[in-house]
């Protein structure tokens, strides 16, 4: 049964990757002033929205860790896996973001990069998750997942602030399209493939969180059995 539900989840993220991305392409207007360029918000916008749910994950986990490392070690153990793989996946939609980003502002702005805040406090959020992820792949001893852990809560605390920097800073970076000033928003023609968009790169980013937990799981069971092993010895 988890065998075939699994099947059935991929087979309708899959679907729904393709719709959305004909909703994208095909049939979403032409944005008036941007162009085609602006199809880019069906991709940037959305890893971004994931990126920030799957830190949030990542962020739970750790804070869940260092709550219950000395007194539910079996709890503790997901929740490090949960810390892990909520890193990995939101660096790889972070990555996405910080790539789709500079071709957007390219023809938009004329140039690939600016420093402001936006752009700031999102390098330096990728940054932090990318020395989280080399910490575990590189550091070793017992203490290695408690480091991690509050290295992983110190880049959670930067997610409202890349969020809000457009708000509480003038940037080069445009105003929030929603929630932001009176007049933001979106046309209602761009509204349905928007959505689209969103719960195709949500439903994509949890097929892969789910696998990736799933694998460290299986790493920490071996890795147990082999300390038990060596213990004997």
């Amino acid at each position: 049964m988890k065998k075939a539900g699994f099947a059935l989840y991929a087979v309708l993220t899959v679907f729904l990757m393709v719709w959305g991305y004909y909703q994208a392409i095909y049939v979403a207007p032409t944005d008036a002033m941007q162009g085609e360029i602006f199809r880019i918000i069906f991709y940037h916008v959305p890893s971004a929205a994931v990126a920030f749910v799957f830190f949030g994950v990542s962020l739970t986990g750790s804070i869940c860790f260092l709550t219950w490392r000395h007194s539910k070690s079996a709890w503790a153990q997901a929740a490090d896996a949960w810390a892990l793989s909520g890193a990995e996946v939101g660096v790889v939609f972070c990555t996405v973001v910080l790539l789709t980003g500079p071709i957007w502002g390219r023809r938009a702005w004329g140039i690939w990069w600016t420093w402001d805040a936006r752009l700031t406090t999102t390098l330096t959020l990728w940054l932090i998750y990318v020395s989280y992820l080399l910490l575990r792949r590189f550091a070793a001893g017992p203490q290695v997942q408690t480091l991690a852990a509050v290295l992983g809560i110190f880049g959670g605390l930067d997610v409202p602030i890349v969020y809000m920097s457009n708000r509480w800073w003038r940037t080069q970076h445009p105003a929030p399209v929603f929630g932001g000033a009176p007049g933001s928003g979106m046309d209602k023609s761009m509204l349905p493939a928007f959505g689209w968009n969103m719960l195709a790169w949500f439903a994509w980013g949890i097929l892969i969180l789910g696998l990736r937990y799933r694998l460290e799981r299986q790493h920490q069971t071996i890795e147990e059995a082999e300390a038990q092993e060596a213990l004997r010895v």
